[in-house]
């Protein structure tokens, strides 16, 4: 199923959701996007379904599907799961640390860097995300790895709504103080600069801001 069209159209709205481009609140018609990617509207209510269970998507019966719009206990919770699970994340990341990982990362960051001095938003908070998929990704955890995508992508959903300006440089330099903790092979501070990080993002959130629309032709185009 993975080359399938329903996975197609998970992975073009995923990505479209992470990068910004469909905003929290925007109705899904399922037509309409049957038209744009030349499918049925079976395959499209398929991949509907899927976004739903990644919490991406709501499902709201006689009115269709939404992108969804977190409340502010659920963005709470999801940054207070990552905390849990990012820190256990960088010690099996330092069980299997190699040059080879580090490299890897510092790589990463070379284009998160590039994002960020570019001033280009859509690929600086995909990238800004990545790093912590890509981390997963480097301690060969493939149920690890999914968990994280999974949670970045619902985070990416909650910064559009809530996050401030101004937050992308902080979060890149973090992200560089804590490879230099890996690097060392200094757990402790590893740790603890990646829940500051992630607490960092939280407390950076501005909750009264109201939630944004945008239209799905114009999002996908």
């Amino acid at each position: 199923m993975d080359a399938s069209p329903t996975r197609t159209i998970v992975d073009a709205l995923t990505r479209a959701i992470v990068e910004h481009r469909l905003q929290p609140g925007t109705k899904l018609a399922e037509q309409k996007l049957a038209d744009h990617f030349g499918v049925s509207r079976t395959l499209v209510r398929q991949a509907l379904f899927q976004l739903a269970q990644k919490h991406l998507v709501r499902m709201e019966p006689a009115r269709g599907a939404f992108v969804a719009a977190p409340t502010v206990e659920e963005a709470r919770q999801v940054f207070q799961v990552r905390r849990i699970l990012e820190a256990e994340m960088v010690r099996e990341f330092l069980r299997k640390l190699t040059p080879a990982r580090i490299r890897a990362l510092r790589e990463h960051m070379a284009q998160e860097k590039a994002a960020v001095d570019r001033r280009d938003a859509g690929e600086r908070s995909q990238l800004l995300g990545d790093f912590h998929v890509r981390m997963a990704e480097l301690t060969g955890n493939a149920v690890l790895t999914q968990i994280v995508r999974d949670l970045v992508s619902r985070s990416s959903l909650i910064a559009l709504m809530y996050q401030r300006e101004a937050a992308a440089v902080h979060s890149q330099q973090e992200h560089v103080e804590l490879v230099k903790a890996l690097a060392a092979k200094d757990e402790k501070r590893a740790v603890k600069l990646m829940q500051e990080h992630l607490l960092h993002v939280e407390e950076g959130l501005a909750f009264d801001r109201p939630v944004p629309t945008h239209d799905i032709a114009l999002a996908l185009s």
